[in-house]
């Protein structure tokens, strides 16, 4: 590292470390990185004793250059004289001097918010844009409207929509899915889930080709949205897969009025290009309050239970899983 820092330029430094502090063997501050610069008040700070400027919380008694080089490697705090603390690492140049790279830590998130940094303000590499991703899903996660749409500014937002939305019908996907449900579990969030599966798919695709079937998919995403409310989470997870979490709602009467509209309307025929497609759907339904310990697994596993429940019973119905009677699903519904 040291041989790298030596010899890297000044321009290497903003990409590689855009929140460095370049020291020279007296104290003197070299240079600065851009994205310090812009969330610190360090404009006249060139040219001036580094110390001025930031103090060593830990280890205790690191007051000097060479003090900061004894302790190469190690992760030190520092305040800066604004009253910010980071999280920083030094390395030595070949001059005697010292590099220091600074990091948020866990304020990153809120450093984002108040400075209005983008993905560009970090280095490519810098595990802090994914990390920035799990901390909006858990906030967002906790909040009213318990949905995954506050995003990043720039780069970011179009990386993570990449990563958790389904390209063909813009819903989330298994990764958003699993990120969500984890997250509800975990914050012992009353929640029902709901698994719906198409019947009949796979007769489109054969008879109408592909290009029907991801209208039928598109169709279907329409009325999935259309059904369920801003807090809740729809996502597709596979071919003719999907999903629904029903944030704060586990009444089993208002459940089965939901799944009644859903099955109706998909249920309706689906015209593309002067043909008319027909589907229905299989849905399996499980509850987070029927648990003691509800698990991602156990849910997710007994709700595909309650689907093929349906499936067996004629398709185009839905059924309860009920937890309480050793892992038999509750009687199929028809739907009328």
């Amino acid at each position: 590292m040291n041989a790298l820092m030596s010899h890297a330029s000044g321009q290497a430094l903003q990409i590689l470390c855009p929140m460095h502090v370049h020291i020279s063997s007296g104290g003197r501050i070299l240079s600065l990185g851009r994205t310090l610069v812009k969330v610190q008040p360090l404009a006249n700070a060139r040219g001036r004793n580094f110390f001025e400027y930031f103090g060593v919380v830990h280890p205790q008694s690191c007051e000097t250059v060479a003090d900061l080089a004894r302790n190469a490697g190690r992760t030190l705090k520092l305040r800066a004289s604004s009253g910010a603390t980071f999280n920083a690492v030094a390395a030595p140049d070949e001059a005697g001097g010292v590099i220091v790279d600074l990091s948020f830590g866990i304020r990153v998130v809120g450093a984002v918010r108040e400075h209005g940094l983008t993905g560009s303000d970090f280095s490519p590499t810098d595990l802090t844009i994914e990390m920035l991703y799990l901390v909006e899903a858990q906030t967002a996660a906790m909040s009213a409207s318990r949905g995954l749409n506050v995003r990043l500014h720039g780069a970011v937002i179009e990386a993570e929509e990449r990563a958790y939305t389904d390209p063909l019908t813009g819903l989330q996907n298994r990764r958003a899915m699993d990120v969500v449900l984890s997250q509800m579990i975990a914050l012992k969030v009353p929640f029902s889930l709901l698994h719906l599966d198409l019947d009949y798919f796979k007769q489109v695709n054969d008879t109408l080709g592909h290009a029907a079937g991801d209208h039928v998919l598109q169709e279907v995403a329409r009325i999935l949205v259309q059904e369920t409310r801003d807090e809740d989470t729809v996502a597709r997870i596979g071919g003719d897969e999907f999903v629904l979490m029903f944030d704060q709602l586990v009444d089993r009467a208002k459940l089965t009025d939901i799944a009644v509209r859903l099955i109706a309307h998909l249920e309706r025929p689906i015209a593309f290009g002067g043909q008319t497609c027909r589907i229905s759907g299989s849905l399996g339904i499980t509850r987070s309050v029927d648990y003691a310990a509800p698990t991602a697994e156990r849910l997710l596993s007994d709700a595909d239970q309650a689907l093929y429940a349906s499936k067996r019973a004629g398709r185009n119905r839905h059924s309860f899983f009920d937890a309480a009677t050793s892992g038999h699903c509750a009687q199929p519904q028809p739907e009328a």
